[in-house]
């Protein structure tokens, strides 16, 4: 019969173990350092998420909500930015007749209870669209007054267009990160 005894050194595992877990909570710091810094590296002048053609950036349902909180959030690094999206046209009582919010139905609850969102935009026909006509707008974004600073669009382009499949949006993402201002 073969007995072995196996003396445990208490503070050498401590220490193993201690080792182990510093090497681990760095790892996972390197990890989310690396994940900062290379979002980061964008140039300052493109909106993640968004598909740019001919120099004009396309909004779609999946981004629309966090495009929006961005450049309400903070106007100014947007002003200038050409932007392209559909939605239905919305107006309230105090606008003029040459403004309407380009608005979709954001959902708000799991019964899917909704709010309307959307851009204030101003165009010179826009009397020409009626209330709840969807349409596909081009233009730039302003830094104007309603009721305070806000981002406006001077559409330079405005069409009719079919009510889209999603026409629903969803709140911003809870991890959305804009990267130097920009969505």
């Amino acid at each position: 019969m073969f007995v072995y005894n196996i003396k445990v050194n208490g503070s050498k595992i401590f220490k193993i173990f201690f080792t182990a877990v510093v090497a681990l909570v760095t790892c996972i710091l390197c990890f989310v350092i690396f994940r900062i810094f290379s979002g980061a590296d964008l140039d300052s002048s493109t909106l993640s998420g968004c598909v740019k053609q001919n120099g004009v950036y396309q909004i779609s349902p999946n981004n629309y909500t966090n495009v929006l909180k961005a450049v309400h959030d903070d106007i100014d690094p947007y002003v200038g930015t050409k932007i392209s999206f559909t939605g239905y046209v919305y107006r309230l009582l105090d606008f003029s007749d040459s403004q309407f919010v380009l608005a979709r139905d954001m959902v708000i609850s799991s019964d899917f209870q909704t709010v309307v969102v959307g851009f204030l935009c101003e165009a010179k026909n826009a009397s020409n669209f009626s209330d709840n006509s969807w349409v596909e707008i081009t233009g730039e974004i302003i830094k104007g007054d309603y009721h305070g600073d806000m981002p406006i669009i001077k559409i330079t382009d405005i069409k009719n267009c079919d009510k889209p499949n999603e026409e629903l949006v969803y709140p911003p993402d809870e991890t959305y990160i804009p990267v130097d201002g920009k969505t």
